[in-house]
């Protein structure tokens, strides 16, 4: 053995392990030194100068969240807590076409206002957003996006229910390329909201014409999820092949009971894409959906739960039809005085998304929003529900299959270097778990719950957390493409 593995190394022994490339665990211990794991072996064949007993818990790569909305709250204390108590070790920001930077705006369109105030939009460059994370610190790894609806509104103003001409395009994508230059890790659109809906095929393609020089990829909250999903989905593949990139198709779903069970023809797409370009997806393991109230979308949802309101503060968490009826008005008038508002809407079928869920190259994205005042439940618990509700309580798939879904299919599929497995000369991301009790606690009704199971968590070689509480506020790396 190498002498300074035997003398500096930390040494986890005697851990069911769980390497990420999707193979069954096996017995080990495995040795960190630095920021980096140096060796694996059989138990009690590694020593060190430091030693932590496994007994026989679960080790596994650092759970990599790659659909977050953590753009702001990774730059507030204690915000990490609802990722780093489910075993996430890097979470992917920029998402829906939403960022800090580059921003050089004067207001703020929704739905940025979900991880965005004025006063945090600070950023006129985005190596100015990458510059204050790495001197503030940050508690886990961040790759992080540059979204179309900040260049939208940092060129276009307030003028954004049409498409970009050609010298706005070029802006934006001047914006773009000095983001690329700065280390973002990819590029995202929102063409569901509205500030982004008059974009055209013509002008994401424009904008995002740099990604394929810095080998970054584009990710989309499609322009449609419901009825015409299908015609979003060539809308996706066109974007990439005109581009020469991967796509990832964000959260896929299929909202509204009028669409329950289509994902039998959209994961049919999705791999007959595959096998002409590169594309991803992830989900989040729940059937319902968290975005801005729209008294649109009410019709489609079996409930709507309010998450948060601006007039009416206090009524967040309590069901849509309940308010309705204390006011004695209809569903979408109470949603119209509620607003601007937040809501929570069951409106897919468990069927769905356990179909979606168990489709091989799914990838796993909590999709939560940090700074609402009653967030989705997967805010804090999306990979413990993955490993106990539908691992082990459901058997959708094996726990080794759930925990490559969360670690090395990611890391691979969107090019996080050194990341998603455990293996010598990869960063030392783990989490150590009790794979018989690991599960979700948040509910709607109390969403801020921590997640039961996961007992210890590294990141960059840095003990994390342990015992409930966050042991380094600083562990994490930006991560650039």
């Amino acid at each position: 053995m190498n002498e300074a593995i035997r003398s500096k190394a930390l040494v986890i022994r005697n851990v069911l392990l769980f390497d990420g490339g999707g193979e069954p665990p096996v017995p080990a211990d495995v040795a960190i030194a630095g920021e980096y794991i140096t060796a694996t072996g059989s138990p009690g064949s590694l020593a060190g100068e430091h030693i932590i007993e496994g007994h026989g818990l679960a080790l596994a790569p650092g759970f990599i969240d790659v659909h977050t909305h953590d753009d702001r709250a990774l730059l507030m204390p204690g915000m990490m807590t609802a990722k780093l108590s489910q075993g996430v070790t890097t979470v992917i920001t920029g998402n829906c076409g939403l960022s800090l930077a580059p921003a050089r705006m004067a207001n703020v369109p929704a739905p940025l206002d979900l991880i965005a105030t004025p006063e945090w939009l600070r950023f006129p460059h985005f190596s100015d957003y990458l510059a204050e994370l790495t001197s503030s610190g940050i508690a886990v790894n961040a790759a992080c996006m540059v979204g179309h609806t900040t260049l939208r509104a940092s060129v276009m103003g307030d003028s954004l229910d049409r498409s970009a001409s050609e010298d706005e395009c070029s802006r934006m994508r001047d914006l773009l390329e000095e983001s690329l230059a700065a280390g973002a890790f990819g590029f995202s659109t929102g063409t569901f909201y509205p500030p982004a809906r008059a974009a055209t095929i013509d002008e994401i393609v424009a904008v995002a014409e740099p990604l394929a020089r810095y080998g970054a990829f584009y990710a989309t909250h499609m322009r449609n999820e419901a009825e015409a999903v299908l015609d979003s989905l060539d809308e996706t593949y066109e974007i990439g092949r005109r581009l020469g990139v991967r796509v990832l198709i964000s959260h896929h779903k299929l909202a509204g009971v009028k669409n329950h069970g289509r994902s039998w023809e959209t994961l049919a797409s999705i791999k007959a894409a595959r096998a002409r370009q590169p594309v991803s997806l992830d989900c989040y393991p729940y059937n319902a959906s968290s975005t801005t109230l729209n008294p649109a979308f009410i019709a489609r949802a079996a409930k709507v739960l309010v998450s948060w309101s601006t007039p009416y503060p206090q009524l967040a968490g309590r069901l849509l039809a309940e308010i309705a009826a204390e006011w004695d008005v209809s569903d979408e008038e109470a949603a119209q005085r509620l607003m601007p508002a937040g809501a929570i809407y069951f409106m897919m079928d468990e069927d769905d998304v356990q179909r979606i869920l168990a489709f091989p190259p799914t990838m796993i994205g909590s999709d939560g929003m940090p700074h609402d005042n009653h967030p989705h439940p997967r805010l804090w618990s999306t990979f413990p529900r993955v490993l106990g509700h539908y691992s082990r309580e459901l058997a959708l798939f094996p726990l080794h299959t759930a925990v490559n879904k969360m670690s090395g299919l990611p890391a691979t599929e969107l090019g996080i270097d050194r990341r998603g497995r455990i293996a010598a000369g990869y960063y030392a991301d783990m989490v150590l778990f009790n794979p018989q009790t690991v599960q979700d606690s948040a509910t709607f009704a109390q969403p801020c719950t921590r997640a039961e199971g996961i007992e210890k968590v590294w990141v960059n070689g840095h003990l994390a957390w342990d015992d409930g509480e966050i042991r380094h506020q600083s562990a994490g790396q930006v991560i650039h493409r």
